[in-house]
């Protein structure tokens, strides 16, 4: 399969809604996105203005994709009223959630679309330059990045914005908007301590980047405020700026609206990229990725490792914002991981904890030794070795570990791991005692994804000898 071709249809169940963001075949270049409707959108942002721009997004009901779900049209709008100042918009596309491969697909598919959501970001709060930000290890999404922004700015597609393509490490917290920004700045992706309404790109009035430790005490803001959106939400922009705000209405659910880029990977038979309606069941992502492998029977489900674990009861749950909410989960980045009954969910804690030990960046103490103590503790019980003394540890350094931290990172080991206590008690009490109900048990890799096509994922087998201090381990 080329690297433009993604899993873009339904791949069961005649007769449902195709998809939008990943409809048709590729974009082969700027001539066949403008013959698709490529720069509708971007003129009708024109033609009504700013303030009606920002209004139609606000009316579509769009929220963001990138995690937490916060409505788009109002985020634009505290950029807009920020005050004076310098303004920014960034696309982030340093996609690095366990389990998701969705931004990929879709820059894959059309970066086309992504970039006039972007220009008319941009254009709508005011921003003086645009930058789209990925991995430089994502080589494929890159070169279709910069091929488009190309033909784009010699067609005169961004207005007077001047875009630009921004590569950078693949460090986890890369895709974290306050190390964005950093990143795009030419620094290492360390969280700086207000969020990018507060101090964007490139601001010198205050200093509260990465090497503060304090914010200022007169609350300044207003320092260069940069607009940071997702590329699925770009995407829908696009869409909504098209068609009108009643066309993502027209799918999804009612606090939900719209369709959604969803990962499914992990023990199932057909790992795959699909474009559904919100509010679509986990079952029926399982349904489409081919079910559980012959004999077995899927056990958990992980939303990334940034909320607690989906355990099978609840695998009917309308994939969507306010139902996962609901019970105790979140939609995340929408990349899914199904684990069967041949997973230890004690391994699997280990796993996930100790990537987002490794992830840290040490800028915050809590997160960083906390993350380090409950991993060694889950090694040891995986291992046989442990004892209610290390259930005590992780308890302890569970409610201490988002004391005073930049980001969430913290915060996802604190939900997830706390809710895989809570969901497989048994399994810890039978690791206290030197056993495990999983015969054999097998290794769980961190299912970072480095490719997924045709129904095969492949996970960055890196990842594993990767060191807290961010070097890698030789091979042994």
């Amino acid at each position: 399969m080329s690297p433009g071709a993604v899993e873009a249809r339904i791949v069961a169940h005649d007769g449902w809604p195709r998809p939008v963001l990943l409809a048709g075949t590729p974009v082969v270049g700027l001539a066949d996105h403008l013959r698709r409707g490529g720069g509708i959108a971007y003129a009708a942002a024109v033609r009504q203005g700013r303030d009606a721009t920002i209004d139609a997004v606000a009316r579509s009901g769009l929220r963001g994709r990138g995690g937490a779900g916060f409505a788009t049209g109002r985020k634009w709008a505290g950029i807009r009223d920020a005050g004076a100042g310098r303004r920014f918009a960034v696309c982030n596309a340093a996609e690095g959630e366990p389990g998701t491969f969705k931004d990929r697909a879709l820059l894959r598919h059309d970066p086309y679309q992504v970039l006039e959501g972007l220009a008319i970001a941009a254009f709508a709060v005011g921003a003086e330059a645009a930058v789209i930000a990925t991995k430089r290890s994502y080589a494929p999404e890159a070169a279709r990045i910069a091929t488009a922004i190309e033909e784009m700015a010699a067609d005169g597609s961004f207005g007077a914005v001047p875009v630009s393509l921004v590569l950078g490490p693949d460090e986890y917290l890369f895709g974290e908007e306050k190390a964005l920004l950093e990143v795009i700045e030419g620094k290492e992706p360390l969280p700086r301590l207000l969020p990018p309404y507060q101090h964007g790109l490139f601001a010198t009035e205050i200093q509260t980047g990465w090497e503060s430790v304090e914010a200022p005490a007169d609350g300044v803001t207003g320092a260069n405020p940069t607009l940071v959106n997702n590329v699925e939400t770009l995407a829908h922009v696009t869409q909504v700026l098209r068609h009108g705000p009643e066309h993502l209405r027209s799918r999804g659910t009612s606090e939900s609206p719209g369709t959604v880029v969803v990962t499914v990977v992990g023990d199932v038979t057909r790992p795959l990229v699909v474009e559904v309606d919100m509010g679509t069941p986990l079952s029926v992502l399982v349904e489409l990725a081919g079910g559980a492998h012959p004999g077995r029977t899927l056990r958990s489900c992980y939303s990334g490792v940034a909320n607690a674990v989906i355990t099978a009861d609840h695998f009917d749950v309308p994939a969507d914002y306010e139902s996962l909410a609901a019970i105790g989960s979140g939609l995340g980045s929408a990349g899914f991981v199904f684990y069967d009954d041949s997973a230890c969910p004690v391994e699997v804690a280990r796993s996930f904890s100790r990537f987002l030990y490794v992830e840290s960046c040490g800028q915050c103490r809590s997160c960083k030794f906390g993350c380090g103590e409950i991993t060694r503790a889950l090694e040891r019980l995986n291992d046989g070795a442990g004892s209610d003394h290390d259930i005590g540890v992780i308890g302890a350094r569970l409610r201490s570990v988002t004391d005073q931290v930049r980001c969430y990172l913290a915060t996802e080991e604190q939900v997830l791991i706390a809710s895989v206590l809570r969901a497989f008690p048994e399994e810890f009490a039978l690791h206290i005692e030197g056993r495990c109900s999983v015969e054999p048990a097998r290794p769980i890799v961190v299912p970072k994804i480095t490719d997924l096509a045709d129904g095969v994922v492949r996970y960055d087998d890196r990842q594993a000898s990767k060191q807290p201090d961010w070097t890698y381990a030789p091979p042994s």
